[in-house]
This record gives C-alpha cells, structure tokens and sequence, in this order.
C-alpha cells in the first residue's frame, strides 16, 4: 500500500497493491509503502547471509530466521509487478474502469448490508465511516475473496534485495519477522500481495505492528482470517490515526467555468468553497460545493477530462496508497455503494498513458529545459505537474499539468 514524493500527472497511471513508483524517500508513510523501480541485481542467498546479522541485532532469533528464510528464493513475478504497477501503466479512465466496476459496486453494496452492525461498532468507536472502508476493502482484496497467496517474506525479501528501495523492504521484512516471532499469524498463514501487504486490507507489516487493532477481542489482530472484523477496524485506526473527518466528503466532480485558470489547479493551491464558486466552480449536477475546509481543484485527466474539488479525507486516504488514481477510486467507488452516480465527464480516450521510459524523458527534459520536475524517476506527482503547467504556459497552451505524449513531443 502506498509515501507521495511530490513529482507529477500520470499519477492517474499508479499501483493496485503497494504504492508509488519512488527513487527517494517518501514525504509521508504510507500503509502500503513506496514502490520503486526494479533493478533485478540482488542475489539473494548472499543478501540473506548479510541479513541476519542485522536482523539479530533488531531482536529477531536465530531459530526464527532459521524458520523463515530457510530455502527463500528471490520471486521473478514479484519483480515483475513491481515494474508494472496497474496505477502506473494504464490511464485513470480505464483503471477506474475496473476499479469502480458494476460488479464491485453491487458486491460493495451487499457487503455493506451483510456487515451492518459489524460497522456501527467500528463507525463508533473510529469515527471513520464505513463506505471508505467498504471501498478500500473492495479495492484490496474483492471484500476478501483475493487476499493473497504470495508467501510475505519471500516478497520482501525479493523486494528488499532486488530494488532501489531495498532499505524500505528489509525494514518492513523485519517488521514481518516481529510478527511471526510474536505469534500473531503462523508462518504459512502470512500471506499475501506482491509488495508484502496482507489480509483483507492489505496491511504493510510495519503498518500492522503500529495501527492493527483486536476488535473482536479473541486476543489476536487477525487480518488473515476470513473474518474481516480487525482488518476493517485496523483500516479505520489507520484513517483515524490520519485525521478522518466523519461526515466530510473525500471530494466531488466539479465543472470549471469557461476562462478558467488552469495554473490553479493541483494539489498545492488551496482555497475555500466560497472561494471556489466565487471564481465559477460548480458542482457536476448542482447544488453547493461541501464546505469542508480548504480544497484543490484536481485534474487527473487534464483538461479534457473530470475535474474534482479534492477535500482534506481525500490526503488521508493519500497515507494509505498516495496515488491520486487509487484515492479517486476509493472516494469514488465508496459513493457509488451508497447510491451516488457515475462520474459525469468524459474522459479523453482517444490519449493513452505515457510509458516509463516516456515519463522518464519528459522529467529530463522538463528539467534541462529549466522546469524543476523534482527529478526524473517516472513517478508523475505535484512537482512533475507544476513543471508540466510551467511548460505548457511557457508555449501558450492549457496549463492543465497532464503528462502528456503532446507535452513530451513539444519539449526540446
């Protein structure tokens, strides 16, 4: 699950289980944990080897490293996704496609009244309403049908001696041992997604150890087990420890008036909604903008696409995955199972997302052209964008911030 490095638009093209493209620290923790580019140079008995010195000197016993890395081998398809991360390789619009299908939907819509007195029980003690939880549990694992079956610490071991973030994944492998050594889960049972995220909500193992709650009471935080009661209430803790506004919206569709400066859109302009609808901001289908403190105008899809009045829940649920595709669906996905409608823009099909090779070139140019894009690791976030609509307003075209193949052509 997904820290935000602030670099630019193709955020739209992030991960499905476990995090941004990162090459630098993140600028926040996320639940999920950065992601980063695969480099494929680890060996991994020789990396074990260096381990477990220092895997003793964190408190983890020779026997439980006898138990837990004995014939681990490095996993090429945990590799393999790392480098294809579904938030990064498709366009918001057909990522949403499948993030916020009929079919989620309609089992969302069950589950929510399946698990009924379940949430008012969370919903009262967290304060973290239950149509987000609903949706991330959607979103992570189908409402527990897919929760995993990669074995955690073969991932983070690959993870961890086979990335540029290896550091980050030795850390949260530690994290999994702490777990074994205490008893929560038995090793076979420690499963999961590729990026080492677990059970119903796909908790990063430091995750766990700091916010995962026993709700039930039985004495074990198990989010593992087909019972989702502490994976959802761990998942509520995890909001609640990020400041969830119960009752607040994580954002709307908006229109933009005819005229509209782009150069005010992104996450980093703030305004209120009285603010907002001074300068045309509508809300898509009427009515008046959620007065829910200060907002950002987003376009995920640049100009020719949805734009939304993004709200403070909206970078709270940035801790738990921070790629504005993934919290879009969330937010989105979560009104759809109380009975809200589609997004009603279009959306510009006829593009298609830049590759990374392509987002690694237009962060280079941008940069050699004098247009800080905050590096040049293929991780379009706030700084790439700001850089884009520098560009685009440097040459007279909408600065709207999307990464585009047009922008890519038209840069030196």
């Amino acid at each position: 699950m997904g820290g935000k490095v602030r670099s630019g638009v193709a955020a739209v093209v992030l991960l499905f289980g476990g995090g941004p493209l990162l090459a630098e620290p993140p600028t926040r923790h996320a639940l999920h944990g950065p992601q980063e580019i695969s480099v494929m140079t680890g060996d991994v008995a020789a990396w074990i080897a260096a381990f477990r010195p220092r895997a003793e000197a964190a408190g983890i016993t020779a026997a439980m490293l006898d138990a837990a890395l004995t014939d681990v081998a490095l996993r090429p398809d945990v590799v393999e996704k790392d480098r294809n991360q579904t938030e990064f390789t498709r366009t918001i619009w057909d990522y949403l496609d499948k993030a916020v299908s009929d079919d989620r939907i309609v089992a969302g819509q069950k589950a929510l009244k399946k698990r009924d007195h379940l949430l008012d029980g969370i919903e009262a003690k967290y304060g973290v309403d239950r149509q987000v939880l609903l949706a991330i549990w959607g979103l992570e694992s189908s409402y527990g049908v897919v929760r995993g079956d990669i074995p955690t610490v073969a991932a983070l071991v690959t993870l961890a001696s086979s990335t540029r973030r290896g550091a980050y994944f030795e850390r949260e492998l530690l994290a999994a041992l702490r777990i074994l050594q205490e008893g929560d889960v038995a090793p076979a049972a420690m499963k999961g997604s590729w990026a080492g995220a677990m059970g119903h909500t796909q908790f990063m193992p430091s995750s766990y150890l700091a916010l995962a709650v026993d709700f039930d009471g039985d004495g074990r935080r198990d989010i593992w087990g087909d019972d989702p009661g502490d994976a959802l209430a761990s998942t509520a803790a995890f909001l609640a420890r990020y400041g969830w506004r119960k009752g607040a919206p994580w954002g709307v569709e908006v229109t933009l008036p005819a005229g509209f400066d782009y150069r005010l859109s992104g996450e980093k302009i703030h305004h209120s909604a009285a603010e907002w609808q001074t300068m045309g901001v509508a809300r898509a289908g009427g009515g008046d903008l959620p007065d829910c403190g200060p907002s950002s105008v987003l376009l995920p899809g640049g100009a020719r696409g949805a734009a939304f009045l993004i709200c403070p829940n909206f970078h709270v649920i940035e801790h738990y995955n921070p790629a504005d595709a993934y919290v879009i669906a969330v937010g989105h996905l979560g009104d759809r199972i109380l009975g809200g409608g589609p997004i009603q823009a279009a959306w510009p099909r006829d593009l298609r997302a830049l590759t990374l090779e392509e987002r690694v070139a237009l962060q280079h140019r941008l940069t050699l052209a004098g247009f800080d894009a905050g590096g040049a690791d293929g991780r379009i976030g706030p700084l790439t964008q700001a850089a884009i609509r520098a560009f685009q307003t440097s040459i007279s075209v909408v600065p709207d911030g999307y990464a585009s193949l047009d922008v890519l052509k038209r840069l030196p």
